[in-house]
């Protein structure tokens, strides 16, 4: 079958038609009938996600994680979720009764969404728009919304305070994610998902662009408020934050997002740096492109949960000015200088990857230069002046 998936979506056309149905209608069903069933498949397969980082986490600790509910303790998140269905959805006193139950809803449906424009093999999309890139960071904003909404909507100042901190985070990662998105939509003269997948037949832009590639994932993960950028529920500080007053099915919806969005950025991260379903005999056995998608999709979902597992918490002024710092002006940067070395790179393969990653290599050079000069800096101001007296240090006993 050279078509699959092509062959699947004719055949359902040719039966709803057959049934007297218009074309037009037809179309129409079988378009809400694949968003229905996709994000069901995505929210099914949380449960799946769940387990695995939890088994993950466990291994890399040194411990085993859940072994009890079902074989290699599988049904552990089925327990979880039982759990959390039959709790009582409370409302606290002086919340904003719509709007607190909206916020969760708004979180998951931004996670969900995002699979509409994700390509797993060719043909084989919810759809393919010219401006998925746009509709991804504006998807990725009604999350970010729902946050704010949560926090503000709740009648208690720390989850007032996890908003704060919602706004701080979120919309400021959004900037260096944003102009990162620029890159690979510029090299590949497209917007759509699908165009920039092809873009990458012959190089991968993670080899043309490794450097934006790296600000992506960062901003990413900041932006997903996973370790070490998980201010938005420091426990230790704001008792967990903006979904400190939410409980059963409510609260478990935020995770459910988190840990969908975790496995989305590898998604992301596939289709915009890695070629997507792109591999050896894709053309032929178009079936292949899902099991690629799928692969290096959980490799960029390892890597997640290993950064987790592996860096401490910063403080929220270091993850901001790590943010104001250095991520923006350096993707700044790196749009201005992927724009002038795609127009002056040459047309073939190798004179193109060969100037941009002359690109690359000078912004490296450059952050290094200024993280130089920044810590000399810092260490001239720590130094106290020469025939100076050092501050006496009293013991207290």
């Amino acid at each position: 079958m050279s078509d699959p998936f092509g062959q699947i979506s004719q055949f359902l056309l040719d039966l709803l038609t057959g049934w007297g149905l218009e074309a037009g209608l037809a179309a129409f069903l079988l378009k809400l009938l694949g968003a229905a069933a996709m994000g069901m498949l995505a929210l099914f397969s949380t449960f799946l996600f769940i387990w695995g980082e939890r088994k993950l986490l466990a291994r890399i600790q040194i411990r085993l994680g859940p072994n009890r509910a079902g074989p290699f303790g599988i049904f552990q998140t089925v327990a979880d979720f039982a759990k959390l269905v039959t709790k009582e959805l409370i409302v606290p006193s002086g919340a904003d009764h719509f709007v607190f139950l909206l916020a969760p809803i708004l979180v998951v449906m931004s996670a969900v969404a995002v699979w509409a424009v994700v390509p797993f093999a060719p043909r084989f999309i919810g759809t393919d728009i010219n401006v998925a890139v746009l509709y991804i960071v504006a998807v990725g904003s009604i999350g970010i919304l729902g946050i704010m909404l949560a926090g503000w909507s709740s009648n208690n100042k720390f989850a007032l305070l996890g908003a704060f901190r919602a706004a701080a985070q979120l919309v400021s990662y959004e900037v260096p994610m944003v102009l990162t998105l620029l890159i690979p939509t510029m090299l590949a003269g497209s917007m759509g998902t699908v165009s920039i997948v092809e873009a990458q037949r012959q190089m991968p832009f993670l080899i043309l662009a490794p450097i934006p590639a790296l600000l992506f994932f960062i901003s990413s993960l900041a932006e997903n408020g996973r370790a070490p950028f998980d201010l938005l529920e420091a426990e230790s500080e704001i008792a967990t934050g903006f979904n400190v007053e939410y409980g059963g099915l409510m609260f478990g919806m935020f995770f459910v997002a988190e840990f969908l969005h975790a496995f989305t950025i590898g998604a992301l991260t596939t289709t915009l740096f890695l070629g997507g379903w792109l591999g050896p005999g894709v053309d032929r056995y178009p079936i292949l492109g899902v099991v690629y998608f799928f692969g290096k999709s959980l490799l960029v979902w390892f890597t997640i949960i290993w950064v987790r597992m592996s860096l401490p918490r910063i403080r929220i002024d270091q993850m901001l000015a790590f943010n104001w710092k250095l991520l923006t002006p350096l993707a700044l940067a790196a749009v201005i200088v992927f724009a002038v070395a795609d127009k002056l790179a040459p047309g073939g393969v190798l004179g193109r990857t060969l100037v941009l990653l002359a690109g690359n290599a000078l912004l490296a050079v450059g952050t290094l230069a200024g993280l130089w000069v920044h810590a000399r800096a810092s260490r001239r101001a720590a130094t106290p002046p020469v025939g100076s007296t050092a501050p006496m240090r009293v013991n207290p006993s």
